[in-house]
């Protein structure tokens, strides 16, 4: 199925505001123990994360961190703009990053999948060439279970939506978070945005990297087909999306900034995949009492806003 990409979208960046990773370990320390019961964050060298449990397509976090977030769910929603489609091979052209690794949360290429899917972007593009690690999610037409599906090297393309942390891959040192046994409301993400968001107000700090649920299962939900009656509010959009409960051990990947600079940014947005045959994006653990964590993750320099929507609004940034 044909599809032309987007060329030469409209690109905007703004600088975020980067604190030492010793002050963050005090933020999220003191932050997290009202979510967690045990909690732990330290600075650490990277763990090589091509290896298991992570699998990702690089070693490590480190070189020109950047946030990426390309078009938003006002391209999915009220009703799908089908063409928008991006490939990932330009992001590293666009920031200013090369070799570029990209992880992250997005909206799968639905003309090589023939459906609306969701994405768990993990790859490096070095020298013009692709190491693909990425999968796509999709909901079972027959019975509507989860189907979950690698990429190969020759696809390279996300639609609609994406949020990506852009680095060169290198090792380095990285925040290490461990959660176990949720006592609050809040997801694992949200726990750490909201820390983040007390203690540094309007000043936007970005953070991206990847975590493990290690134990306990996990809300996470599946898009369907895209939608062929407008979706406007709330309820029709939880309607519409198919909802799981899958099992430790998620991956997941993805970003999360404490502020919004001015680029109408979704300030949290991960997904996750297995080896197991589930994936998708990332709600809430659902069994809080056995529920472990492990986290790495660093600060973002800058911000980069790739085709940002005219049109804006609030719906389905969950």
């Amino acid at each position: 199925m044909a599809a032309a990409v987007i060329k030469n979208p409209p690109v905007t960046s703004k600088s975020l505001f980067v604190p030492h990773l010793e002050e963050l370990v005090g933020v999220l320390s003191s932050g997290l123990f009202s979510n967690f019961e045990t909690v732990e964050v330290e600075i650490v060298d990277c763990p090589d994360l091509t290896k298991e449990p992570f699998t990702l397509a690089c070693e490590g976090l480190g070189g020109k961190p950047r946030l990426v977030e390309i078009g938003g769910p006002p391209y999915l929603l009220p009703l799908v703009r089908r063409e928008k489609l991006y490939n990932l091979t330009d992001i590293g052209k666009l920031t200013d990053v090369e070799p570029a690794f990209l992880i992250g949360a997005g909206a799968g290429p639905w003309p090589y999948a023939g459906v609306n899917c969701e994405m768990m972007i993990n790859l490096e593009v070095k020298g013009g060439k692709v190491n693909n690690h990425t999968r796509i999610s999709k909901v079972n037409a027959v019975d509507g279970s989860c189907v979950l599906d690698c990429l190969p090297d020759t696809e390279t393309r996300c639609a609609l939506l994406a949020n990506i942390f852009c680095s060169e891959g290198k090792p380095g040192k990285v925040l290490q978070v461990i959660c176990k046994k949720r006592i609050g409301e809040d997801d694992f993400i949200s726990s750490i945005r909201k820390s983040l968001q007390a203690h540094y107000k309007e000043k936007a700090v970005g953070l991206g990297g990847t975590f493990l649920l290690k134990q306990g299962k996990a809300k996470q939900h599946v898009m369907p087909e895209f939608s062929v009656s407008p979706i406007t509010t709330d309820k029709e959009l939880e309607k519409w999306l198919h909802f799981y409960n899958m099992s430790a051990p998620l991956i997941a990947i993805g970003t999360l900034t404490s502020a919004d600079p001015g680029l109408d940014l979704r300030l949290q947005h991960f997904h996750s995949f297995s080896h197991h045959g589930e994936g998708g994006h990332y709600h809430i653990d659902t069994e809080p009492d056995i529920v472990e964590y492990v986290g790495y993750f660093t600060v973002a320099e800058y911000v980069y806003r790739i085709d940002q929507p005219t049109d804006t609004h609030l719906l389905g940034r969950d």
